[in-house]
């Protein structure tokens, strides 16, 4: 039982209700720590809504200094809350002021499965994230069971660099071979050839060019053919830097895929000597497991140790800069009062990045020292354990279900019997009381055993009413007997209800004075 409830305890914890460190079972819990977590819970649930559709909102904790009529409100509005929410059985404020073992277990089990049932998708999403991380372990191990060599990975490098030294030579030749190609067209040009200059030639008169027309068509297809070198050129040309801007892309592209390479060829030679100090460190029986990660810890204090004093470092090098650097905007920004007001923000920004850095320092701190304690405390019992209790609780709450089942229904075949069997003994009344009415009209005997038989009617009436009536008032007794046992077993404290009813007395006077002097 006190698994259970210890399992109950940090299941209500985990999800975000903050718990006091000396509570670990239920008989721990006072009023005052089971009213602050059903006011914790009640807040992470949201959406409740009192009896006029309004929202509720609770208190994080209640103190001891929280009045009685406070308390009574506090609770009347957390039991409203519970009903709201599906809670079957008996509630009001007094299972909260004056809690029980039982009625604290039954209402903490029953805000873990309504905590429970509105996170199943963030469940759901740390199993999907387990299963990434199994699936890229295995992906790593099957990668260093292959043992790659390192003979190989350097042919590949070269065989890399000898094509981009290919490139390098292609993209040096096809200049000097452009130029080889350019040299027959200068040559075979009429103009150059002749040593006639273009703008000479356009600048003759027309005059001349009407006498002369045979000269003028000669002229037009020197043009046409130095036209069309030009355009063979250009084209060459474009394609020419076209192929060296391509040849010079795939040469970036081959220069990332080089250093890509290198670099994971380099993670990969680190990660294999980690698990290759690993697997010697798991087959080495000369020292046990618990030396090595001695020495890991030490290294890892070690480490963290040189990091604080690097940065105490920093901070004494980066301090008077700082002053200075504030100095000189100050001098720079005087005159702009604009200009200040901005600083003045930066400034308000920097302190609260500086804040902001400072708490994550200081909850990492804590989350090592959590860690640390976390593993020096004593296991619990394996989750296999609880896995095959639950099995058992759901196989047995599945056979109680059909002997629910199976139950109900002899009910309901008992119930119709009943039904047809008093159908049955109307309709054999009705036709007796006919018959002999019809007789007690003719002659006195038959009116005498009409009377006997009203009596004897009566009678048997009067008998079913009280035997129903009895098995009506044994169900009640029983009621009364479960409720006293239950009052029994909660040991309320007689002085303390009457404490709390003394107080709220004298809250009410002191309130009525109140009213009074106003």
């Amino acid at each position: 039982m006190e698994g259970s409830q210890e399992v109950t305890l940090d299941s209500l914890g985990s999800f975000g209700v903050s718990i006091p460190e000396n509570v670990s079972s239920f008989n721990d819990l006072t009023p005052t720590t089971l009213i602050s977590i059903c006011c914790q819970s009640l807040n992470l649930l949201g959406n409740i809504k009192d009896e006029y559709g309004n929202d509720m909102p609770f208190p994080s904790s209640v103190e001891g200094s929280v009045s009685m009529d406070d308390r009574f409100k506090i609770c009347s509005d957390i039991s409203l809350a519970f009903k709201n929410l599906g809670y079957v059985g008996d509630m009001n404020y007094s299972k909260f002021l004056y809690p029980s073992e039982e009625d604290s277990y039954k209402l903490v089990r029953f805000l873990v499965e309504r905590l429970s049932g509105s996170s199943e998708a963030v469940k759901f999403s740390g199993k999907g994230n387990v299963g990434m991380r199994q699936n890229n372990s295995e992906k790593i191990s099957e990668y260093f069971a292959q043992e790659p060599d390192s003979e190989e990975v350097d042919l590949n490098l070269q065989k890399v660099e000898a094509i981009l030294k290919d490139l390098r030579v292609g993209e040096l030749l096809e200049p000097s071979s452009l130029k080889t190609d350019d040299a027959p067209v200068a040559v075979n040009d009429p103009l150059r050839a002749h040593g006639m200059p273009q703008n000479e030639l356009f600048s003759e008169s027309t005059a001349e060019a009407v006498e002369s027309r045979s000269g003028a068509i000669e002229n037009e297809e020197t043009a046409d053919e130095k036209d069309d070198g030009r355009v063979s050129t250009s084209r060459k040309e474009s394609e020419i830097q076209y192929e060296a801007e391509n040849l010079l892309s795939q040469e970036k592209v081959l220069k990332d895929e080089l250093s890509a390479s290198a670099l994971q060829v380099q993670h990969l030679e680190e990660e294999f000597g980690l698990w290759k100090a690993a697997a010697d460190t798991a087959f080495d029986e000369s020292h046990p497991m618990e030396f090595f990660l001695e020495q890991l810890n030490e290294q890892v204090d070690a480490k963290r140790h040189n990091i604080r004093e690097l940065e105490s470092q920093w901070d004494a090098f980066r301090n008077p800069l700082e002053q200075k650097k504030r100095s000189l905007e100050e001098c720079l920004y005087a005159n702009n009062p604009g200009a200040q007001e901005k600083l003045q923000k930066l400034r308000d920004i920097e302190l609260d990045m500086q804040f902001t850095l400072s708490e994550i320092r200081k909850r990492e701190e804590e989350h090592l020292e959590l860690s640390a304690d976390l593993r020096k405390q004593p296991k619990i019992a394996s989750r296999r354990s609880y896995t095959e209790r639950i099995k058992e609780i759901t196989k047995n709450s599945g056979k109680l279900d059909a002997d629910i089942e199976r139950i109900l229904r002899d009910t309901r075949e008992l119930q119709l019997e009943s039904n047809s069997i008093q159908e049955r003994l109307h309709r054999a009344y009705a036709v007796v009381d006919e018959i002999v009415f019809r007789e007690a009209k003719k002659n006195p005997v038959g009116r005498q055993a009409y009377r006997l038989l009203t009596s004897i009617h009566e009678s048997f009436q009067q008998i079913s009413e009280k035997i129903l009536a009895t098995d009506r008032i044994r169900r009640e007794m029983a009621d009364h007997e479960k409720k006293l046992a239950a009052m029994a077993s909660r040991s309320l404290n007689v002085d303390k209800v009457q404490a709390d009813l003394d107080a709220i007395v004298k809250e009410n006077e002191y309130l009525g004075r109140q009213l009074y002097d106003n």
